[in-house]
């Protein structure tokens, strides 16, 4: 997003496109809502080993430390202009379909998850943007209180959500995909709109 990526923007990175766009359009632009720094730790959810998963804990405060860049940027450029900023649900707990070593996985990609989502609350928090709880609303820590999801069985209420509300548990072609659908979607939209006081 800072510095350019795979897609190209005229003003050289998504992050220079956003700023242009909100000092172009001063007074114009009510709400930006902001959802980064899920691809930073990606890399984690998808390692197939407990110690591999270990390994690459270290990536994560790069990425607070990109959103505070982000986030000083978007406020100098829309002075006013409410932000909102949103946590993450977790794909990974797809993983606890796959036996013993897909549920040890999935628990502690959870804690991981948690971790990672408390570094980007404090970088928004510092920044005075509100959060849009998308891994509360997904139930993420929640693996008791079994749900019994059509073609797929009794899961923990947390692997169900994944399960309902992304591709992640979808056969081939459509998955497995870790996007939400359109379930997931409206999930998402209903807690940006909780946080910005729009529900």
């Amino acid at each position: 997003m800072r510095h350019g990526g795979v897609c190209p923007y005229p003003a050289g990175s998504q992050l220079a496109a956003a700023v242009a766009f909100l000092r172009g359009h001063r007074g114009h632009v009510v709400l930006v809502t902001i959802d980064i720094g899920a691809n930073d730790p990606e890399s984690c959810g998808s390692q197939p080993s407990l110690a591999k998963l270990a390994s690459c804990i270290g990536q994560t405060p790069a990425a607070a430390a990109n959103l505070s860049a982000i986030l000083a940027s978007l406020h100098a450029a829309g002075p006013g202009v409410h932000i909102i900023g949103m946590n993450y649900y977790l794909p990974a707990l797809a993983q606890w379909r796959n036996g013993p070593l897909g549920q040890a996985l999935a628990r502690v990609s959870a804690q991981l998850a948690s971790a990672y989502n408390d570094l980007l609350k404090n970088a928004y928090s510092l920044a005075g943007v509100d959060v849009a709880d998308v891994f509360g609303a997904f139930e993420t820590t929640d693996f008791g209180h079994p749900v019994t999801v059509p073609g797929i069985g009794s899961l923990p209420r947390n692997v169900a959500r994944i399960c309902e509300w992304t591709w992640a548990c979808a056969p081939p072609p459509r998955g497995p995909n870790q996007h939400a659908n359109s379930a997931g979607y409206r999930v998402i939209a209903d807690e940006v709109l909780k946080a910005a006081n729009l529900d």
